[in-house]
């Protein structure tokens, strides 16, 4: 059974700094898309960042994209997104997810599975 585990998440101040990582269990990462997820209070689950298993297609919501990147490290079966010049519309629970090899875009939910249980990111001063 596939298994992701988000950590990294916490309290930070505006402007601040944060790096999630999605650790796999149980099977190899490298051999699927992965993408970073997050749900707000009262808001839908919307897709942040996602890259092919390949690491040669990359997608990203406008809202993030020149503060957020994601990258992946299959020695460690790891997938991080790390955040820059954090806002406090970033805060929510933010979810990894594994998709299919043959993805290429865009970042949807619909083309995800086997959800981690999250990892809560607070932008607050």
């Amino acid at each position: 059974q596939f298994q992701l585990v988000e950590s990294g998440g916490g309290l930070v101040q505006p402007g601040g700094s944060l790096r999630l990582s999605c650790v796999a269990s149980r099977f190899s990462l490298g051999d699927y898309a992965v993408g970073w997820f997050r749900q707000a209070p009262g808001k839908e689950r919307e897709g942040v960042s996602c890259i092919s298993s390949s690491d040669t297609s990359r997608d990203f919501v406008d809202s993030v994209k020149g503060r957020f990147t994601i990258s992946r490290d299959n020695a460690k079966n790891t997938v991080y997104l790390q955040m820059n010049s954090l806002k406090p519309e970033d805060t929510a629970v933010y979810y990894c997810a594994a998709g299919s090899p043959l993805w290429s875009g865009p970042c949807t939910r619909a083309d995800f599975r086997n959800w981690g249980r999250g990892t809560q990111v607070t932008v607050s001063s």
